[in-house]
This record gives C-alpha cells, structure tokens and sequence, in this order.
C-alpha cells in the first residue's frame, strides 16, 4: 500500500508544511474517489467543481472539497450507505480517518458528509519529510467536504474519466462545458454577504484560456433552479456576457485575491486581475451555437 501511496506522492514539490498538508488532502481525495467507484456510486452520480478538474484537468491550484451531481434527482439519496466505504478504502490504505455523515438541520437538496483525517500522523506515514513537519500541531486535522446534489439541473453531459493509480478505476464526470456552466453560475449566483470567493473568478479565467464553451442550456436551467433566472426568460450569449460585465463591474477583486492565494502557487498569474482584465475576458466567452434558449 505505501508503495502506491508514494506513487502518488512523487508527483508533488514538498518545500513547506503547507505543501505537504496540499498533498495529503488530494491524496485522500483520490482515494475517496476509487472508495465511491468500488460501490458503483458513478452509476448514479458525477463529479464536477474544482477538485474534480483539478485531478482530471491539471487546474494550476488546489481545491478543497469533493463535489458531486446525482444524473437524476432522487429525493430518497443519502450519502450515509457511502460513508462506510470511503472509511474503510481509506483505512485500507493506511490512513487514520473518519468518516461521518452531516445531518442536516434544515431542507436542503444537498447531502453532506466529511472526512477527517489527523494531518501530522497521516504525513508521518506517508513518509512526507519530517524537516517540514515541526510547525504542524499535534492535534491538526484535515477535513475534506463531501457534497451530493440530489436534485440535479438538467440537461448535462457527461464523460467517463479513468485513474491508474493507485489501482485503475473510473470516475463519471460533468463534460467540460458543463463543469464551466457550473463556475459560471458559482461566479454569478454565490451569494456570500462578505465573501468573494476569488477561486471561482480563477477557474473562469482557466476556462476561458482552455477555451471551452459553455453549455448554455445547462447554465440556465442551473440560474432557473436557484431563482436568479425566470423559467420563460430568453438566454443567449449576448445575454450571458452582460451579466457577467455587470458582475465585474461592482467585483472587489482584493478581496478575490485573498481567497485565492493560499490555493495556488504562482502569484504572478494574478498580476492582471483587474475589472478591465475581466471585461475583456467576458467578451471572448464561447457557447454552444445551437444553444440559444
């Protein structure tokens, strides 16, 4: 087991604590993911977000949380069936962890469960090396979300992924114009008092440099579902644009750069962000052209 574990460890530049607690958190996550595989849960649902084009896509930072879309919404899901089998692909790997359903205290359509995991023991067994371990606490511990939508927006596609290691297995997920119909609604619909969460505006700028259009049909029916689109509304790019000017235009991108930083590594990248940077980005947005809804 260890020597998959290093496989998959080999793959990171280990300099600081931070690195190596990045490391371990994907490592978990991929190992969550062939836990899920093992119990067909890719049958029923797909894996979108940021981790997910982090692992598939090599997006240049690191994402937090494992995100999931059932392909047909199910009221009755619930990730408890899954817990059980994440903790013990995790545990047969080696690592110390807990699983645990989060019971909800309000409706919702989505289901929650997390995975903690004692950060300086499991680094220790990973064998990440031990000159970068002193500043961590003791009782340090790694979390990783996991989220399943239950009652999924429709018409999206999807490709089925597969990962080598640490054995082979498959992983279904959102197609890439989905994943930025996605971003894009995260970009103009998350609604934080106080927050702007800079993650969503640099996967916008990844998207926009893979240049991967947008499934337009998606993306409404996802702003239709959440209330920021009227079910009748006409939606086409030249709509979608504006609403995204308008966004840049009242964006405090400060406070973007400071969500951002801790989750990637080249700052210079963020030299450009600026509301004329972003205007200019809106306008090279791609959809589908068959898509105007």
């Amino acid at each position: 087991m260890i020597h998959a574990l290093q496989s998959l460890l080999n793959k990171y530049e280990l300099h600081t604590a931070d690195d190596c607690r990045d490391a371990l958190r994907e490592i978990i996550q991929q190992i969550a993911l062939l836990g899920l595989w093992r119990t067909k849960f890719f049958e029923h649902a797909a894996f979108y977000g940021g981790t997910a084009l982090r692992i598939f896509y090599g997006l240049p930072r690191y994402s937090e949380d494992l995100d999931f879309s059932l392909t047909f919404a199910n009221p009755e899901f619930s990730i408890a069936r899954y817990v059980n089998s994440i903790q013990s692909e995790l545990q047969s790997y080696g690592f110390s962890v807990k699983v645990k359903k989060k019971e909800k205290t309000r409706q919702s359509q989505i289901e929650s469960a997390f995975i903690r995991a004692d950060t300086l023991q499991n680094l220790i067994y990973i064998e990440s090396p031990h000159n970068l371990l002193a500043s961590i606490h003791k009782n340090s511990v790694l979390r990783v979300k996991i989220e399943v939508d239950i009652d999924p927006p429709p018409y999206a596609d999807y490709d089925m992924k597969t990962l080598l290691v640490p054995i082979p297995h498959q992983v279904k997920l959102y197609s890439l114009p989905d994943l930025f119909a996605g971003k894009i609604h995260a970009l103009l619909c998350r609604e934080w008092k106080s927050r702007v969460k800079g993650r969503d505006y640099y996967d916008f700028v990844w998207f926009i440099g893979q240049k991967v259009p947008c499934h337009l049909r998606h993306l409404k029916s996802r702003m239709v579902q959440t209330g920021h689109l009227g079910n009748g509304s006409s939606f086409n790019g030249k709509i979608l644009k504006q609403m995204l000017r308008n966004k840049f235009e009242k964006a405090d991108f400060q406070l973007a750069l400071k969500d951002i930083r801790p989750f990637i590594k080249d700052y210079q990248s963020l030299d450009l962000w600026n509301k004329s940077f972003f205007m200019q980005l809106a306008e090279e947005i791609k959809v589908h052209d068959n898509d105007a809804v």
